[in-house]
């Protein structure tokens, strides 16, 4: 059989800094995430631009965007690492047991998969014992840094020095509203109809909303560091804000004092949230390294995106 050269190939660490700044649209925010000073970020994604001859940012001193290349590379960048992490999960398993219990911590919105996760762990790894913990953002961060939850999945900005995999994202299609208001009947929401109310923004979003956006919205923003989704639709029945909303909440939430009218295409569309699976890749058992991949598997069926 012949084998790819992989010699020609860019390391895993240039390919992380590309997804970390694609997912953030910051360098300051991928190197914290990471771990990593700026510089060094900036000169991972500048060597691997070089090495495969395509520019993956357009680089302004307001905002970074992808270009058309990045775009489409960055899809295979995340599934090569998540292959990367699969190898290294699978290595885990084979070198034998390390400890059994596992203290999976996930954000309420996901709670479905992490449920599902948890069923297949138990066919598949009977010896592992999964104990769900629904934590939000600022909650799961405290647990892992702690170390009293070993896995979380979790929205970016993902803690720093942890490892991360299985990223997906969650589309935001829709205005959460407060129910008789003006917009509650709206066919769909423009940027322009957002004038005049206050804006709360998940944490998720606030840090992959395109420059553009987050300068037209700066002075409307009431908060822009919502992790109990959920909890926030209080405040915008109550009349405190608006909140750009994921279609999986829409489809899980129903109340009668929320209206959720869609977001118009063009400057409020293609908005998303990214979420991923964070660990300490150091300190991780085989149980927790079976954990990942079975969040990994769980992704390939049902194809988030």
């Amino acid at each position: 059989m012949d084998l790819p050269d992989w010699r020609a190939a860019p390391p895993l660490r240039d390919i992380g800094c590309f997804v970390a700044v694609a997912c953030n649209l910051s360098f300051s925010r991928a190197a914290v995430q990471l771990d990593m000073s700026q510089p060094a970020v900036s000169q991972a994604i500048a060597r691997l631009e070089r090495v495969l001859d395509v520019r993956l940012f357009e680089r302004t001193s307001r905002e970074v965007q992808l270009t058309p290349a990045g775009r489409t590379l960055l899809p295979h960048a995340e599934a090569l690492l998540q292959q990367a992490a699969a190898f290294s999960a699978e290595a885990s398993r084979l070198a034998g047991p390390r400890g059994k219990s596992i203290r999976f911590a996930y954000d309420p919105l996901v709670g479905t998969l992490a449920a599902q996760v948890a069923r297949r762990l138990a066919r598949n790894a009977p010896d592992a014992e999964v104990e769900l913990r629904p934590a939000v953002w600022t909650e799961a961060t405290a647990e892992l840094n702690q170390g009293t939850a070993a896995v979380a999945i979790m929205s970016a900005p993902f803690p720093p020095g942890l490892a991360t995999t299985a990223r997906f994202h969650l589309p935001v299609t829709h205005l959460a509203v407060p129910a008789g208001g003006p917009l509650a009947t709206a066919s769909s929401v423009r940027l322009e109809q957002l004038t005049g109310h206050p804006v709360l923004l998940p944490r998720a979003l606030w840090v992959q909303l395109p420059g553009r956006l987050r300068a037209a919205l700066q002075s409307q923003v009431a908060a822009y560091d919502i992790d109990d989704l959920a909890g926030a639709l209080d405040l915008v029945a109550a009349g405190r804000g608006l909140m750009p909303a994921p279609r999986l909440l829409t489809e899980t939430v129903r109340r009668p004092d929320i209206g959720f009218p869609p977001l118009g295409d063009g400057d409020l569309g293609d908005l998303r949230m990214t979420y991923g699976l964070v660990w300490d890749r150091e300190n991780a058992s085989t149980q927790v390294m079976a954990l990942v991949q079975t969040v990994q598997e769980a992704l390939r069926r049902r194809n988030v995106a």
